[in-house]
């Protein structure tokens, strides 16, 4: 497997939805508690970044072994495994060697933090092997949406943030046989409110791609959001999705980013709205499902950016 083809397997371009929650909750981290470690920086983001492509070739790996329907863009184009010819032996040593990376990036970033981040992190793997593998995965249920928007939206925004902290917003500590747990409710409240766009957004993108593969999911055996409600009201639950994404606007001003910097991101609405609109007009995995993916980086670059002017104004006060 050569490097073109496993950037192709592990579908490199959809680590965005990864990424950026883990960059915005460095930024949010230095703008709100003005601290900052490379080393726990490092490790996470290559934890996070191998985990998520093995995550997405165990996903491939499966769709290849369990699918139904062997014919079509989603079977012989979309799947690499079948595009790539690539043997089954590389595939699964390949998906073996990026869950040790995760796993050892992981131990290592425990070391240097707490318990906390080892049950979050250990909770965020095993959710994102249910994900894609078992008797009846997350992706093949109705759920994926959730489960995609809560741990790559959320917690990991939470950690990223939490690993500069250490007990700003949680303690969890063990003494004398006790767990002791302290949790800063604002704190955490904050946190989650300015995690909104990257749930809503990350949400959108799983939402879209079961629109786009409703038909092949139903003839598969795949029973998604879109599958249980119809295609006209998971159209509609996508259009709501990003106009619901603007309320950490609130937690932004609560937390002293400049009226006239805040107010900035609602530019987005113009070209969020052009897009939510094609997208709705003609739901298809090869034309338009990718607008779903720009609109996430879209609103998320624009927090990015809006952030990081924040935090440099912030150091130079």
């Amino acid at each position: 497997m050569n490097v073109r083809t496993f950037l192709k397997f592990v579908e490199i371009q959809t680590k965005v939805a990864s990424m950026i929650p883990f960059l915005l909750g460095t930024l949010y981290a230095l703008y709100r508690f003005d601290d900052f470690y490379v080393l726990r920086a490092l490790l996470m983001f290559v934890s996070l970044l191998s985990f998520d492509m093995a995550t997405t070739a165990i996903n491939n790996y499966y769709d290849f072994k369990k699918a139904s329907k062997k014919h079509g863009y989603g079977y012989e184009t979309h799947n690499a495994i079948v595009h790539h010819k690539l043997k089954e032996s590389v595939v699964v040593t390949t998906i073996v060697t990026l869950l040790l990376l995760a796993v050892g990036g992981g131990i290592a970033l425990v070391s240097q933090t707490g318990l906390l981040v080892f049950l979050l992190g250990g909770l965020s793997f095993l959710i994102g092997i249910l994900y894609s593998f078992g008797p009846i995965p997350i992706s093949r249920m109705p759920l994926g949406e959730l489960f995609s928007g809560l741990f790559m939206g959320f917690v990991i925004i939470f950690i990223s943030a939490y690993i500069h902290t250490d007990v700003s917003v949680v303690a969890l500590l063990i003494q004398d046989g006790w767990v002791n747990l302290h949790v800063n409710i604002l704190e955490v409240l904050y946190l989650f409110w300015f995690s909104v766009p990257a749930i809503l957004g990350i949400a959108g993108i799983m939402l879209a791609n079961n629109i786009c593969d409703i038909e092949d999911d139903i003839e598969n055996r795949r029973y998604t959001l879109p599958v249980y409600i119809g295609k006209n009201n998971a159209i509609l639950l996508f259009k709501l999705l990003y106009y619901v994404s603007f309320l950490d606007l609130i937690v932004l001003l609560l937390l002293g980013v400049n009226v006239v910097l805040v107010l900035l991101i609602l530019l987005t609405l113009i070209p969020l709205r052009r897009n939510i609109s094609l997208f709705a007009e003609n739901p298809d995995k090869a034309t338009t499902f990718i607008l779903s993916v720009k609109n996430f980086v879209l609103m998320s670059v624009a927090r990015i950016a809006i952030l990081s002017v924040a935090v440099l104004l912030h150091s130079l006060s």
